[in-house]
């Protein structure tokens, strides 16, 4: 059962950021569920799972900076009945680990949770080494893998709620910084693979997930002003996709997705995949990550360098409508 959602709740979440709201939710899960165990590359305490080991010391495993072997030995341990949390930087589990969890976890469907920290920018001035970019598009090209990326500090809750009493292998993305946006302040409905619709909108939409939600919904806000009213959708699955609330969108003005991921395979390209077979859609812009290698910097300089806040989105999507009416 999820903990109440109070303007209090969403506070104390953004203080404590990404990392310690999973170790949170995982603590709560593991002392309804005993075959859950939390393992790690290393990073237990950078996990936020620290209060999990001292709580449950033979229920957290540190198999070192060993990725690869991580994802096997979990896997392993999923056969003998244990629902497994693994977690480490989203650039060494899903590239160092790809192999791993293409195998083991979407061939075999072992029942692991790979919880990706720092995704997208979130690592800061430990640079590109470290950034997780490109971890969307490898994850979701993977059969049998759920790939998740919610919003804020509630969502994580939920998402690791919900992965704690569902058998399948999951990919969960953890984005965000601190403080960490606040996009619910009460309690909502979560259901993997099915979006929120967050705003209503009457003529475009915006679709984001993980740490764009929050400046999604400032972006609309700002674009009111010069008379546009787009709805905003969180999509916090990103597989499998809710296609029902795209078709609900194929009469729509314009169609904006906003990611902190590259912009190639990530959660535009789904949607755009999504839509490609349809003859009447709407035209798409795909906001992220450029298709590059870029510089070193604080995550919050780096997120209005590539135009990833509010404004940064505003300003984007104005210019993509003006674009439309040319």
């Amino acid at each position: 059962m999820s903990p109440a959602i109070t303007p209090a709740a969403a506070r104390n979440w953004s203080r404590l950021g990404p990392r310690a709201v999973f170790g949170a939710a995982l603590l709560e899960a593991a002392a309804q569920n005993e075959n859950i165990l939390a393992a790690s590359a290393d990073l237990l305490i950078s996990s936020g799972l620290d209060r999990f080991r001292k709580t449950f010391p033979d229920r957290a495993l540190n198999f070192g900076i060993a990725e690869q072997n991580l994802v096997g030995a979990a896997a392993g341990l999923a056969r003998e009945g244990f629902r497994v949390f693994i977690s480490t930087f989203a650039p060494f589990l899903s590239l160092r680990a790809a192999e791993q969890i293409r195998l083991n976890l979407g061939y075999m469907g072992a029942d692991v949770k790979a919880v990706a920290l720092g995704g997208g920018l979130g690592m800061g001035p430990l640079g590109n080494s470290h950034y997780g970019l490109e971890d969307l598009a490898v994850m979701r090209a993977i059969p049998g893998l759920t790939v998740v990326g919610p919003a804020d500090g509630a969502e994580i809750f939920k998402t690791v709620l919900a992965a704690a009493a569902d058998p399948r292998p999951m990919y969960i993305r953890l984005t965000g910084g601190l403080p960490l946006p606040v996009v619910y302040q009460e309690d909502y409905d979560f259901v993997l693979g099915r979006a929120v619709t967050l705003r209503p909108g009457s003529s475009g939409a915006i679709i984001a997930n993980g740490s764009l939600v929050a400046p999604a919904l400032e972006a609309a806000e700002l674009l009111k002003e010069k008379g546009f009213e787009p709805a905003v959708i969180n999509m916090h699955t990103i597989k499998p996709l809710d296609t029902e609330i795209l078709e609900t969108l194929r009469e729509a003005e314009f169609l904006v997705t906003a990611e902190e991921h590259s912009r190639v395979g990530g959660l535009g390209a789904a949607v755009a995949e999504h839509l490609a077979g349809f003859k009447k859609k709407p035209p798409q812009l795909i906001l992220g990550l450029p298709d590059a290698f870029g510089p070193v910097g604080e995550y919050p300089y780096l997120m209005e360098k590539y135009g990833l806040t509010g404004p940064g989105l505003a300003a984007s999507v104005s210019r993509f409508i003006d674009s439309l009416g040319a």
